[in-house]
């Protein structure tokens, strides 16, 4: 991520939660100029509502319920921020977010529904929006909804669906009718992933990615899973998607390039770690059978294969 928005969104700052001692390790011997990392214990310190948050939630839950806290911690160090955007790290960014700024204007609130096709709205019980790209700018709204947010999440963030909530996630179905100075973003190359792609019309034309009339801006790697040395599972069997070459070669391949380049030049994706033996052996109960599955996933262009760094 950190390496596209270098490409095509400078000059920024990046400020980095690291969830633990080994990703902060990691990134600081990268020594990155336009990156803050924040440590837990710096993130958590004086904070006792996060503290004890973390004693009765799982550690996923816990960090679910960081979420809003983490934008509010920023504003709160920062003074200067004026505009903040959370991201997931699993985005990749293809082109200039310029056009993306200039439909928040001076909106408090920015999110992305996440426009499931028709077929798979009943995945909308994960929330309507998807909290991969949420701006906040500091005023009175923008504040308010990052502090109602703060408080709900510590009140409860379950990683499993129940009639109202889903992690942090669910929480944002009702702000358009919380808060008035929030815009749904409608550009459609923004936060396109695997979940929303069987929608679109996926084309290229002078270099440049279209999501039907709209260049692509990001894609969220949404689910991306090395299953062995070769297959990647992109996890659009699950949303009625198929791999085009265009989307291999042109969306798939250079992030698991990026991804290679950044873990010591190993093969393509090799810091994508593969699922660990017994989880692999709970799938299924003998090896044919799980042959079977990954041939049939590949014929029916649900999983990528990534050979000597050439994606098929």
């Amino acid at each position: 991520m950190l390496e596209s928005l270098r490409q095509h969104c400078a000059p920024f700052k990046l400020w980095v939660l690291c969830l633990d001692v080994a990703t902060h390790k990691s990134l600081e011997a990268i020594n990155p100029h336009d990156v803050e990392l924040i440590t837990m214990e710096e993130f958590e310190h004086m904070d006792e509502l996060l503290t004890q948050a973390r004693k009765n939630r799982s550690l996923v839950e816990y960090y679910f319920t960081c979420t809003p806290s983490l934008p509010l911690f920023i504003f709160k160090k920062s003074p200067a921020v004026e505009l903040i955007t959370y991201l997931d790290a699993d985005l990749f960014f293809f082109s200039s977010l310029d056009s993306l700024f200039d439909e928040i204007a001076d909106h408090s609130i920015a999110i992305i529904p996440h426009r499931f096709p028709p077929l798979f709205r009943k995945a909308e019980r994960h929330g309507i929006f998807n909290v991969g790209w949420v701006s906040f700018r500091r005023d009175q709204e923008g504040l308010a909804c990052l502090r109602r947010w703060r408080t709900q999440c510590i009140e409860q963030c379950v990683d499993a669906n129940n009639e109202t909530q889903f992690a942090d996630q669910r929480y944002l179905d009702d702000w358009p009718a919380q808060f008035q100075n929030l815009i749904v973003l409608e550009h459609k190359g923004a936060n396109l992933a695997p979940w929303n792609i069987a929608n679109y019309r996926i084309t290229e034309q002078n270099v440049t990615i279209y999501v039907d009339d709209d260049p692509l801006l990001f894609f969220h790697f949404h689910g991306l899973r090395r299953l062995n040395r070769y297959v990647y599972d992109t996890c659009f069997q699950h949303y009625g998607a198929k791999l085009s070459p265009l989307v291999i070669h042109r969306i798939y391949k250079p992030y698991l390039k990026r991804v290679g380049v950044l873990s010591n030049n190993e093969p393509a994706g090799a810091s994508l770690p593969p699922l660990p033996r017994e989880s692999v052996a709970k799938q299924n109960n003998f090896f044919p059978v799980r042959a079977f599955d990954l041939l049939k996933h590949l014929l029916q262009r649900h999983y990528l294969l990534v050979f000597r760094e050439h994606a098929l």
